[in-house]
């Protein structure tokens, strides 16, 4: 690392007895100590930096101009769909009478965010064509496990105790067998045609061979080729005479939002990313959150807290009681509250990222009924635009309309040595983060473009312009391309030296 350009580390820039902070000489700390056992003391104080506000400050800044974001330019990141994330979004989740309030007060306290929540379910259920939704769930593959579990609910409810095994496509996203693994469930992998969708005689087969041992069938529809699959309403009804449920990861919903619902498909339970369709950046391992839909007939199966309304609201001897309730269950395993068996108790602490809730509610009332029909075609149109502009440098192992983003299998000529990563990696000297590659693993070269519905014709312009030139560098300096990049803080790591001799203190690193 150039460490005159780029600053040094927080430890390197410490002076023994600099302070960044000032307090009052009469000040008591001892309304904020609390006294920890013996056995839980330092022995010798922490060896934290000591540096004056001003370091701290510019330190901070200047590693934030080492990150890359939504923000800063244009994002093609494939499958996890980041989204630009408007700004009312943030101001909205800041307002301090959201970001002040305790799970744990009286619903009468917070009826303002108690109608949040309970307007998203409802319209994330319209959007979705399902019944009813539970915002529980953290994260995307959270909200698989979750809708598993539901899965397995309902079967354990039918006495059904043999449907243990989930079909899931070889297109599938990786977490879809590592969720049913988690919850207990064996992978059947269901294959692929070579235009990417599901082979629908094999399917045929594997349900005529396991017959009452078929709990559910995970799809992702468009898949994570971006294909759309046109014989759904086939798949969905097959799965259903065998006995089993239609679970639908809602990682590519953004592909048609607006356009289509999975519900209409013949979906019974379903994940949703807010963090991806709607809006919230998660990049760097958060925030997320996975609401967890169901048909009709299934509700109770969700989990607890549950948000009701409560309709008409009833008179009290103080005034008019809570218009909105909120249910925490209290699931007992003997079943004497006569729910046991049915809802999954609870799935995490309290509602889920409430900020991130909030930021998808802002995002679904800025676009309105109107304009959040524009997503899923827009988003289409920016995917494959990109694809005829890129078809003649980059393979195409797919022909055909895509939806919200395109795989090729690399640079058409392979005669350079050039890879996928070389691609990739060079796409940083330009300014760009890289698209996902190396999946889905259907392809050696995989490399997954998604432009979302936010960019501009010259945005894309000058991403594919940068692509152009990069095929051309490949074939005229294939080494200029196989070596960069050239104009990051650091070049290439070693990613499997770091796996598995990792340096996480600066105190290692000088021991090293």
């Amino acid at each position: 690392m150039n460490r005159t350009l780029y600053g040094n580390l927080i430890f390197e820039l410490s002076k023994k007895g600099r302070k960044g902070y000032s307090l009052p000489q009469d000040y008591d700390r001892t309304h904020t100590t609390a006294e920890l056992p013996e056995a839980l003391r330092r022995s010798e104080a922490a060896r934290l930096p000591e540096c004056d506000e001003l370091t701290v400050v510019r330190h901070y800044t200047n590693l934030s101009h080492n990150n890359f974001g939504v923000n800063d330019g244009f994002y093609p990141l494939g499958s996890c769909t980041m989204k630009y994330n408007p700004v009312i979004n943030e101001e909205i989740a800041a307002m301090k009478a959201f970001a002040g309030l305790h799970p744990l007060q009286p619903a009468e306290t917070c009826q303002g965010a108690l109608e949040v929540y309970y307007n998203l379910q409802q319209s994330l259920a319209e959007l979705a064509g399902l019944s009813e939704f539970t915002l529980n769930p953290c994260a995307g593959a959270h909200g698989e496990l979750t809708g598993l579990m539901v899965i397995r609910a309902y079967h354990e409810a039918k006495a059904h105790p043999s449907r243990t095994k989930v079909l899931i496509p070889d297109s599938a996203h990786g977490t879809n067998p590592a969720s049913a693994a988690v919850c207990g469930l064996e992978v059947v992998e269901v294959k692929s045609l070579p235009d990417g969708t599901v082979d629908v005689a094999h399917l045929r087969q594997l349900l005529d061979e396991m017959g009452d041992q078929v709990a559910a069938m995970m799809m992702t529809n468009p898949n994570t080729l971006g294909i759309f699959e046109p014989r759904v309403l086939g798949i969905t009804k097959m799965v259903h005479e065998a006995g089993g449920l239609m679970y639908y990861d809602g990682a590519n919903l953004n592909a048609l939002l607006g356009e289509c619902r999975p519900g209409d498909m013949g979906f019974d339970v379903m994940h949703i990313n807010l963090h991806k369709t709607f809006s919230t950046p998660h990049g760097g391992g958060g925030p997320g959150s996975g609401p967890v839909g169901v048909r009709k007939g299934l509700e109770q199966f969700l989990p607890y807290p549950r948000v009701k309304m409560e309709a008409p609201p009833t008179a009290t001897e103080g005034g008019t009681a809570p218009l909105f309730t909120v249910d925490f269950g209290k699931v007992s395993p003997s079943g004497d509250d006569g729910r046991a068996g049915t809802s999954l108790g609870s799935v995490g602490s309290f509602f889920g990222n409430y900020g991130v809730m909030l930021k998808a509610y802002a995002y679904i009332l800025s676009l309105g009924r109107e304009h959040v029909k524009q997503v899923g075609p827009l988003a289409t149109l920016n995917a494959n635009y990109i694809k005829e502009r890129l078809r003649d440098d980059y393979l195409l192992p797919i022909q055909g309309l895509c939806k919200h983003e395109v795989v090729f299998d690399g640079l058409v000529d392979k005669s350079t040595g050039v890879t996928t990563m070389d691609v990739a990696k060079r796409l940083l000297d330009y300014g760009y983060h890289a698209p996902t590659i190396y999946f889905p693993l259907l392809f050696h070269e995989s490399l997954m473009i998604e432009p979302t519905e936010n960019e501009s014709k010259e945005t894309i312009d000058a991403f594919i312009n940068v692509m152009h030139t990069i095929a051309a560098e490949a074939k005229s300096d294939p080494e200029l391309v196989k070596t960069a990049p050239h104009n990051t803080p650091i070049g290439r790591v070693d990613d499997v030296l770091a796996a598995k001799h990792p340096i996480t203190t600066y105190w290692k690193s000088l021991e090293n």
